[in-house]
This record gives C-alpha cells, structure tokens and sequence, in this order.
C-alpha cells in the first residue's frame, strides 16, 4: 500500500514481515480502493461516517457492525482532531479504504487506513484511560479496539502517524434466505422442531 498522502511505500522492515499485521500483511501492498482527503474540521465527519458505513454495508456487513465501523472511524478521526492537531481545524487527513478478500473463516471485510501530519507519538504510549475511572471521554482508544478486529497505529516515515484498522464479516452458520420471509413458509427445521 501506497503513503496515501506522498505516494512511498508504507513501511519496510529488514527481514520484511511486520509483526502487528499479522494474517492481513497480504492485503497491506495495494492501493485502496478509495481514497479520501479532508480537513480537520469536525463539520466533515458525519459525512465520512455515512460514506464508510454504506461501503461496509456493500462489502456484507450487517447494520450494527456497520455502526460498530462508523463508530471506529468516528473515535480515531475525533481523537486525530483532539489529540494530534489540538483542535486545528484545517489540518490534512488521508483516509483510506480497501476491501478484505474472502477466506476460510470470513467473506470478506474492510481495512481503513488513517493517516495525518500531527505530531508523532510512540505506539505503546497509545492507551485509553483506566475504565476504573468513571468520567466523561477518553474511551476511543477502548472503543476502536473493541469494535475492530485488528487495530496498529505507526509514525508515518516522515511526519504524522498512521492507524490501519480491519474488521472482518462473520460468515454465517445458517444465513437466512430469502423465503424464510415470506408469509406462510416454513422451514423443515422449524417444522420438525415443533412436532410432538
């Protein structure tokens, strides 16, 4: 995958494996399939939540993982605004987003790549607030990953950092069709489970 903002390769480690991809390393050398730039401006993100809520949906995300996604997207945009740029309000941010193949175990899911210009900070240092310590915010950090399945945040190579997070579709044991909703029809499952 491209540097979404100056076109150079994301990151090259010696013996090229990156130990916090993990199994989505595969899908972290194309180019996403679309790219977005905006400002920092709050104004903007309703709109980027709407868009990425409805590509999820297309790639078989069911509504409320569709949320969960939004809601990802929504905390680390917030926390780039808030964190990052200390409320700058025209300051550049990148977003990328590129399908997840299908597999053994999923049909597919979604990478979103989020990057920006603030100041760097050191990865391990990037930690929610004690959930001991009741108060309002400081919970996106918590929220971005619970809701995703894999979430690695990186300096960008030269300003800026960057946040790839993925979130997979669940395949279903037993997916619902189409005539299950019609009236009248039974399934022969429903049907013998209800036998005497």
């Amino acid at each position: 995958m491209k540097n979404l903002s100056l076109g150079v390769p994301m990151i090259h480690l010696p013996d090229g494996k990156d130990p916090y991809i993990g199994h989505e390393q595969e899908f972290m050398d194309t180019t996403p399939h679309i790219q977005i730039r905006l400002i920092s401006d709050p104004t903007y993100l309703c709109g980027v939540r709407e868009m990425v809520a409805s590509v999820a949906r297309r790639l078989g995300f069911d509504d409320m993982d569709c949320s969960k996604i939004s809601l990802a997207l929504d905390e680390a945009l917030c926390n780039v605004i808030r964190h990052g740029y200390t409320k700058a309000f025209d300051q550049p941010i990148w977003i990328g987003i590129t399908p997840l193949e299908p597999n053994a175990e999923s049909p597919g899911g979604i990478m979103i790549v989020i990057e920006d210009e603030a100041k760097k900070v050191d990865p391990s240092k990037i930690i929610g607030r004690h959930l001991e310590d009741i108060k309002p915010g400081g919970l996106g950090v918590h929220i971005i990953r619970e809701v995703m399945d894999s979430v690695r945040y990186e300096p960008r190579e030269t300003i800026g950092m960057r946040l790839t997070m993925t979130k997979r579709v669940v395949r279903e044991e037993n997916p619902p069709r189409l005539r299950d909703h019609l009236p009248g029809f039974v399934r022969k499952a429903d049907a013998a489970s209800k036998r005497v």
